[in-house]
């Protein structure tokens, strides 16, 4: 395929993250949540660096071996100066957002726009709460910063000046994990809230931290921070386990050389070189300035000191009347499948089936396989419970799950220490599939109860991402997810998926056959349709797939949150592909799958995004929806989605993130228009719903 098909996927990375830049300049949002988006953007961009940017420079580093000329080279300096612009916007949206706050009598103050009494307040609480969490690291020949600084913290560098004496530097990491980054200082008036960055507090603290220790006239802080590589050498020694690999990769990590290291734009040029010099950096294109703070990602909990209306109006999760029905969850599941869509639906029911199987006598086992799971998870304690209950209990842990890989050995090492039956998976393979098992015994025979799901099983982000989860009784389903279960245990066995779509061992294939069987039809006259929603499209060959379906004539609608190589709307490549994403409250996550197929539509809900990884190199799991209900609520939620006219963008060549223009429609904003849609299902559902006669109200009433 001709590279003028495709979109890199860095740059079209950087797209995805300016629409969620858009939303902080979006006047519509509620203001806090616009100074919340500010820390979305850099957090994402923060991967961004330590991922795609950090894998571009170690592809130059490779095609430089063959020659000058680097294709990767050029991409990279076209990545960072689309960076570099939209830190210009960054900067300017900032600056706008904190005068906007203004007029919600609402200051983001300095140390030196505050008040005597104010800084009397701030320098208390400096010696009270914050000094103690101080540990300058003074900088000379025998310190390393390279190996010193973290990646996840931002620095005060600091320098001492005295008269006819050398400069002294050092360096303060500010304490974010400890102290909250924003503090609530007293305002001068009732009227006024005033709030003040941890970053600042410590400024006014300076002396305090060196007078008495150090000579100096003058003393000066700006805010510094680095990136490394996330990429380490997951090097599979015989003799070492992969929990033992792990353990070393992740310190390997905190060692990788900088990616990018950002400054404070106001700090002088001899304190920059002095920085620099001590990272013994020469790739000048990781230096970037910045403004004042660095680690906006805190900006993400930036406190609502206001009116309830500078944030979002909460959206109550739903409650399920098919599962609110049963007198337990093994009932509500047994009489049909039952479809869940967080953030809309409650997670809770999920944790109340792990709850009530981890007690239930007729439980024999328990199988799950867990990517990432909240820092204090009820999940978890469910399975152990049903450990010291007796029950046989396996726990697939990912150990491989990018960022999350130190809280997933923790929970490793706590389940296995409470009995569980750990499991490490493969090296070679990540696994990313979303799936629970649980094996009853009813009338002397094992039934088994599946969910299979797009998104992880973590109560924390089950309220901001969007999934789906499917809760099955289904005997073939439920009989080949054990058969994925054994494969993960059992690599070298070859299992066969008539039902569920599995990567690496049939996904792929089936999707061909999938698009084919639409332009098999459509030459033959009848109607062709695809929807397609994932987070990321990057691979070749499935787009070019995609491509000849559209050439043929197949209708193709896709919803792509992420990166999307795919070129939609191109004359002669193109023609019947239209792509959107929408970024709105709520991050968009679950993977579909509709084909129209002649009218016998085909629909799967996917762990799986369309990246090379994804289908050959992970082990992921699509199911298709066989109820007919089912089938034609999540179709209606798409068609919902394709309707969006104030949060979808549209996906062109352009990569310019232009709103799909309204007109004269109705506004439809998808994911507060879906809320209603489900809430009505819900509530239609509840009005005939009859209770299964164990327990009159239900269980969760």
């Amino acid at each position: 395929m001709k590279n003028d098909t495709l979109m890199a996927k860095e740059l079209s990375w950087i797209s995805f993250n300016e629409r969620v830049l858009q939303e902080a300049q979006d006047p519509t949002v509620p203001i806090i949540e616009r100074v919340r988006f500010l820390g979305i953007y850099s957090s994402n961009q923060d991967e961004f660096f330590k991922v795609k940017i950090a894998e571009l420079k170690r592809q130059v580093m490779i095609e430089e071996e063959s020659g000058p000329n680097s294709p990767a080279g050029a991409l990279l300096k076209k990545a960072l100066a689309r960076v570099k612009q939209l830190g210009k916007v960054f900067d300017r949206t900032y600056k706008e957002l904190m005068e906007e706050l203004t007029t919600h009598n609402i200051y983001l103050l300095d140390e030196n726009q505050i008040s005597p009494t104010q800084l009397e307040w701030v320098k208390n609480y400096f010696r009270t709460n914050v000094l103690k969490h101080i540990s300058p690291v003074i900088i000379n020949e025998n310190i390393d910063l390279v190996t010193f600084l973290k990646d996840k913290y931002p620095y005060l560098f600091i320098k001492m000046s005295k008269k006819k004496a050398p400069d002294q530097y050092a360096l303060i990491e500010i304490p974010t994990d400890i102290l909250p980054r924003f503090i609530q200082i007293p305002s001068d008036n009732r009227r006024d809230k005033v709030l003040m960055i941890l970053d600042n507090v410590i400024r006014i603290g300076l002396n305090r931290i060196f007078c008495g220790l150090f000579d100096y006239d003058e003393i000066c802080a700006y805010t510094v921070k680095m990136n490394r590589d996330a990429e380490y050498d997951l090097s599979a020694q015989i003799d070492r386990t992969l929990l033992e690999n792990m353990s070393h990769s992740l310190k390997q990590r905190l060692i990788a050389m900088p990616v990018r290291v950002a400054y404070d734009r106001e700090m002088p040029k001899a304190m920059v070189e002095q920085f620099i010099k001590q990272l013994h950096i020469k790739d000048m294109d990781s230096v970037m300035d910045g403004g004042r703070y660095h680690n906006f990602k805190d900006f993400i909990s930036f406190p609502n000191v206001g009116r309830e209306y500078l944030e979002h109006t909460k959206l109550p999760a739903l409650n399920s009347s098919r599962f609110d029905n049963a007198s337990n969850m093994f009932r509500a599941i047994a009489a049909g499948d039952i479809l869940l869509y967080y953030p809309y639906h409650s997670f809770r029911y999920f944790t109340e089936l792990l709850r009530q199987a981890s007690y239930d006598p007729a439980v024999r086992s328990i199988k799950i396989n867990i990517y990432r799971v909240a820092s204090n998870s009820r999940v978890i304690n469910s399975l152990i419970d049903a450990a010291n209950n007796g029950k046989n209990v396996t726990v697939v842990v990912e150990l491989k799950a990018r960022f999350d890989e130190e809280n997933n050995i923790r929970w490793a090492s706590r389940l296995t220490e409470a009995g569980v039956k750990v499991l490490f998976g493969m090296p070679s393979l990540k696994i990313h599939s979303k799936l629970c098992l649980i094996s009853r015994i009813e009338d002397n025979a094992i039934v088994r109860y599946a969910h299979i799901g797009t998104g992880n099983f973590n109560e924390k982000t089950a309220k901001i991402y969007t999934d789906f989860a499917l809760f099955t009784k289904n005997a073939d389903l439920t009989e080949e997810v054990e058969k994925v279960f054994d494969f993960i245990e059992y690599p070298y066995t070859r299992p066969k998926f008539s039902h569920l779509m599995v990567s690496p061992i049939n996904a792929r294939k089936k999707i061909y056959e999938l698009i084919d069987n639409e332009i098999k039809n459509v030459k033959a006259g009848l109607e062709a349709k695809i929807i397609l929603k994932v987070n990321n499209l990057v691979d070749k060959s499935l787009i070019e797939r995609l491509y000849a379906a559209s050439a043929a004539g197949v209708k193709i609608d896709i919803i792509v949150r992420g990166m999307c190589s795919l070129l939609p709307g191109v004359p002669g490549l193109s023609d019947n592909i239209k792509g959107i994403s929408i970024v709105d409250r709520f991050l968009e996550h679950p993977r579909i799958m509709y084909f129209h197929n002649n009218g016998d539509a085909r629909l799967y809900i996917s762990s799986a995004d369309w990246m090379t990884r994804n289908l050959d190199l992970r082990i992921e799991v699509g199911t298709p929806i066989y109820d007919p209900e089912l089938k034609r609520h999540i179709l209606n939620i798409l068609n919902i989605q394709l309707s969006d006219n104030m949060k979808a963008r549209i996906i062109n060549r352009e990569q310019d993130n232009k709103y799909v223009p309204r007109g004269n429609r109705k506004k439809i904003r998808s994911q507060i228009a879906i809320y209603d849609y489900v809430e009505s299902q819900e509530n239609a559902m509840a009005k005939t719903a009859v209770p299964d006669g164990c327990c009159e109200k239900g269980w969760s009433k």
